[in-house]
């Protein structure tokens, strides 16, 4: 039986914030989909934290070690937010499981039931590594015994990066520098990793397999562009050390962005998304 670990990052918020709502609705359907699939795949669910985080942790999840940094350690920012370094909760999923399949989510999306087995078949099916983009539900949708209720919702597709399923096996060899969680351009540094080191990878743009509950887009207020240009800078780095491992060849179009960076290409935002859309598609 094949074996599977995912992990995400809770984090302790008041009511005001989105994920106040949205993550006992993520908890909830990660146990269902690991339970659905008992008999198929072997699921692990798992957590990155920080200390003051560890009580809102349900007990069905397998906790890794605390966090013990952020992004507030590395740089300065105008407004302080204490987001994790994605490489610091990916090498606590590395190191704690030998599952031969690792995925990371955002803590706000949400799982079909049938997941893990999807995840599975498509694994089976000759991909080593894909992104799942989500499907948006309305935001009256915000308690979880209306989790059945969101089941039977299609949504509307949604373009963002917020689902990465890769092979243990590549991890020792991902560029993640120090780009942060809950904040922009996050996915374009992960995406560019699967694409670079991968035989077969996939960007599922239209399945029905996660979920997110409205599109408020929290992470783009401009209070916090100052994170954008700090993951924009990692993504730079990222393509750059790629390319002088020649692992650009043969990906066009990723390629082609990292060539603007070298050429001082001012408009990244507009390209970044013109070039990512360009992925292959389902």
């Amino acid at each position: 039986m094949r074996k599977i670990a995912h992990i995400i990052n809770p984090v302790s918020v008041d009511e005001s914030s989105d994920l106040f709502t949205a993550q006992p609705v993520t908890f909830k359907t990660m146990e269902v989909a690991r339970d659905f699939a008992r008999n198929q795949v072997d699921v692990g669910i798992f957590s990155a934290q920080y200390p003051e985080d560890r009580a809102m942790v349900p007990e069905y999840f397998q906790l890794t070690p605390d966090m013990e940094r952020s992004v507030l350690d590395i740089a300065t920012f105008k407004k302080k937010r204490k987001l994790p370094l994605v490489k610091d909760i990916l090498d606590r999923l590395y190191e704690v499981t030998d599952a031969d399949f690792l995925i990371y989510t955002n803590v706000d999306i949400a799982l079909m039931p049938y997941f893990y087995v999807s995840v599975i078949q498509i694994i089976e099916s000759g991909y080593d590594a894909f992104v799942i983009n989500r499907r948006t539900i309305p935001k009256r949708y915000e308690r979880t015994e209306q989790i059945p209720n969101m089941y039977s919702l299609v949504g509307q597709s949604h373009r963002g990066y917020d689902c990465f399923v890769f092979p243990r096996r590549l991890y020792p060899f991902f560029k993640l520098g120090e780009g942060c969680i809950g904040a922009n351009h996050i996915g374009k540094i992960l995406i560019t990793n699967l694409v670079c080191l991968s035989k077969n990878f996939k960007l599922f743009k239209n399945l029905h397999l996660t979920f997110h509950i409205g599109n408020d887009k929290a992470w783009n207020n401009s209070l916090f562009n100052d994170y954008f240009e700090h993951n924009k800078k990692v993504l730079g780095e990222v393509l750059s050390l790629f390319a002088q491992e020649k692992r650009l060849a043969g990906r066009p179009l990723v390629n082609k962005y990292f060539e603007m960076f070298a050429t001082g290409e001012q408009r990244h935002t507009a390209w970044l998304d013109r070039i990512f859309r360009g992925i292959k598609k389902s």
